[in-house]
């Protein structure tokens, strides 16, 4: 059974930063690609980020490149977020995902998600 689990959301004044994890299981890990999805509030899910499990390449959208970076660790089985820079308008539910590829318009398999809260 596929599992992700995220963690290390919370509240956060603007400006400052958060590190999201996520715990995978259940899959060959290094042969997936693993990604971040957020949906906050009112408004339609968006992709973020992810990262390939072949090569390492990796896609940002345009709303957190620059302020976001993406990576994983094949070894522990981990992807992880570090956001800085935050704005409220990154006030969200984040979900780890993973996919056969790297693609920020869906994924095969999510987590429960972790919220971020960003105040003003």
């Amino acid at each position: 059974e596929v599992q992700l689990v995220e963690s290390g959301g919370g509240l956060v004044q603007a400006g400052g930063s958060l590190r999201l994890a996520c715990k995978a299981s259940g899959f060959t890990f290094d042969e997936h690609a693993v990604g971040w999805f957020r949906q906050a509030p009112g408004k339609e899910r968006e992709g973020i980020s992810c990262i390939s499990g072949l090569d390492g390449s990796i896609r940002y959208s345009n709303s957190v490149k620059g302020r976001f970076t993406i990576s994983r660790d094949n070894v522990k089985n981990m992807v992880y977020l570090q956001m800085n820079s935050l704005t409220p308008e990154d006030t969200a539910v984040y979900y780890c995902t993973a996919d056969e590829i790297c693609y920020l318009g869906g994924a095969d398999y999510w987590g429960k998600g972790t919220l971020v809260n960003v105040s003003s």
